[in-house]
């Protein structure tokens, strides 16, 4: 097994010295019309995608039994270290279990090790997010939070693994309590640092923090002090409503909760509570989940929201504060020219390659489950159509944590979670890797 896998690691680094000056090759493909039949593809090729030129290599395989080390499964979002010293070399993915932790795969030796684990089930709950810090850190937070008026539950938390590529018995975790208590999934931090997260959960919210210490070398200094708010587009009424959008305070500058918020734990606040409040008021979107900002041509930023529950992707220009939607069963299916319909369904994670592109994967069952290749030729914020890009087969799971190596503008990375199997998987995804492309991209050229 190791022999494998070494030899998938060297052959990843052939194809990274052909490929660091091309663009992208995954967005060169033919939108699929079909799905396959749940179960009819090997769990270990789950994908039928859509181009023959893909490859697909399983790396991490669940270890059920925890034979080798602790592994509860359900991985989810990914990020590899992506500034500091041998940057790009490792991959890490959380598990979303009652008992979560994050495992790190060494991607030269494709050899995966559990880098913490929660000590004991109910001590920590659901980890999803997965984000490499500007400072050289790694970010993951609980998928879990009370409802208004229940008992404040024990989660809702963001952590810090300040060294991430430490031994595993020297990691070092830390709860960050200066943001709100919310259901985690998407983190994404824009050019100035700003660190925006969702609270997943119908007539939920989108957040932004803002700290005093923007360029801070250390998360001590960044989480020390800084201002939570919430999104606010009109007047705050209308749910997922697209126009002009402003920043609601729910924090000072400092950290501290405004008067009248809802406040839990001695000092932090309540984020799904305290944005229903007529002075706090925030704009409901059903189910926000992941979170990706994109550098359009003319240098500002577009912030992606996907929302499950009505089948909707959101764009927000950070610059204009001008929110739409980006996507939903109404966008043109690129196969057909039609609406997408019912065939685009609970949009969930989002990822963007080296060329800007859009890719959307749905929360659905194996034999449903697509992710789809999002065109927005002007970079106006709305899809002219999408694409399926691949569908997965596995019975009883869903993709996530869709990731373009930034590094290699031709690998990705994807998880299989939670299949009847037991077996959760990480999948390595291959473009072709050519010196020159002079065929026709579907995406921006």
């Amino acid at each position: 097994m190791f022999l494998n896998k070494l030899s998938i690691a060297v052959g990843i680094a052939l194809v990274t010295t052909q490929v660091l000056a091309d663009q992208t090759n995954f967005d060169k493909f033919t939108p699929m019309t079909t799905d396959p039949v749940a179960g009819s593809l090997p769990e270990s090729a789950p994908f039928q995608v859509g181009s023959p030129d893909f490859r697909q290599v399983n790396i991490v395989t669940r270890d059920i039994n925890n034979l080798y080390r602790f592994d509860s499964g359900n991985y989810d979002m990914h990020t590899v270290n992506e500034s500091g010293p041998e940057a790009g070399r490792y991959l890490f993915s959380p598990y979303e279990t009652g008992q979560p932790g994050i495992q790190r795969t060494d991607l030269t030796t494709m050899q995966t090790v559990t880098l913490w684990a929660s000590p004991a089930p109910g001590e920590h709950r659901s980890f999803d997010a997965s984000r490499w810090t500007p400072w050289g850190s790694y970010l993951t937070a609980e998928e879990s939070w009370s409802d208004p008026g229940d008992t404040p539950s024990a989660y809702g938390r963001l952590f810090e693994v300040t060294n991430p590529l430490a031994d595993p018995t020297d990691i070092v975790i830390k709860h960050r309590s200066i943001l709100p208590r919310v259901s985690h999934e998407g983190l994404a931090f824009d050019k100035d640092n700003n660190l925006y997260f969702i609270d997943e959960r119908n007539n939920s919210h989108i957040f932004k923090y803002t700290s005093k210490n923007p360029d801070a070398a250390n998360g001590d200094t960044f989480f020390a002090t800084g201002q939570s708010f919430v999104l606010r587009v009109g007047d705050g009424k209308i749910e997922e409503a697209t126009g002009d959008a402003t920043w609601i305070p729910l924090t000072d500058e400092d950290g501290n909760p405004l008067p009248g918020t809802v406040v839990v734990y001695g000092n932090e606040v309540d984020g799904r509570a305290t944005p229903n409040l007529p002075e706090f008021l925030g704009t409901d979107f059903d189910r926000p989940e992941d979170l990706e900002i994109k550098t359009l041509r003319n240098g500002s930023q577009q912030l992606y929201v996907a929302t499950t529950t009505n089948d909707k992707v959101f764009s927000i220009d950070l610059k204009r504060m001008k929110v739409k939607l980006f996507a939903s069963q109404y966008t043109s299916d690129m196969a057909t020219g039609a609406p997408a319909g019912y065939e685009f369904n609970s949009p969930d994670n989002l990822a963007i390659d080296a060329d800007g592109n859009i890719y959307i994967v749905e929360d659905q069952p194996g034999g449903q489950e697509n992710t789809w290749f999002a065109v927005d030729e002007n970079e106006d914020g709305v899809a002219e159509a999408i694409g399926k890009w691949a569908s997965l087969s596995t019975v009883g799971a869903e993709a996530t944590g869709l990731y373009f190596d930034p590094f290699n503008p031709n690998l990705a990375y994807i998880n299989v979670q939670h299949p009847a199997s037991g077996e959760d998987r990480t999948m390595m995804l291959m473009a072709p890797a050519v010196e020159s492309d002079k065929g026709k991209h579907h995406g921006r050229k």
